[in-house]
C-alpha cells in the first residue's frame, strides 16, 4: 500500500537557479578583478588624474576588450538580479512582462552607451 503525502508539485522556471547563482558569483569575481586592475593602473600612474590619464589607461586594446567583457558581465549580473526581483515581487504576469521588457531595453541601451564611450577614447 502506498501513501501519497500531498500532490505532485510541478515547478516551472526553477531549473536555472543554480546556474544563475554561479553566473552571478562568476561575474562578480570578474568585476572585482577588473576593479583591482583599474585601481592598480591609477595608483601606479604618474601625474594628475585627468582625461589624459583615463584615455591612456583605456587606449590599450587589451583594456578595451577587458572593459567590454566586464560591461557584458555586468549586464548579465544585473539582469539576473532584476529578473529575480520582478519574478519574486510582481505577481501580475502582464506587469512583470512590461517591467522585464523595459529592463532589457534599458540594459541594452546602457551597454550601447558604455561601449560607445569606451571605443571613442
Amino acid at each position: 500500500m502506498t501513501v501519497n503525502y500531498g500532490s505532485k508539485r510541478l515547478v516551472v522556471g526553477a531549473h536555472y537557479g543554480l546556474r544563475d547563482w554561479i553566473a552571478q558569483r562568476a561575474t562578480a569575481v570578474l568585476m572585482a578583478i577588473f576593479t583591482i586592475v583599474l585601481l592598480a593602473s591609477l595608483i601606479f600612474s604618474k601625474g594628475p588624474i585627468g582625461y589624459d590619464l583615463w584615455a591612456g589607461i583605456f587606449a590599450a586594446q587589451w583594456m578595451k576588450v577587458l572593459t567590454m567583457v566586464v560591461i557584458i558581465a555586468l549586464l548579465y549580473h544585473v539582469w539576473i538580479g532584476i529578473r529575480d526581483v520582478w519574478m519574486d515581487y510582481v505577481k501580475s504576469v502582464a506587469a512583470r512582462l512590461v517591467l522585464q521588457v523595459f529592463s532589457i531595453a534599458w540594459l541594452v541601451g546602457c551597454a550601447g552607451w558604455a561601449i560607445q564611450v569606451l571605443w571613442r577614447l
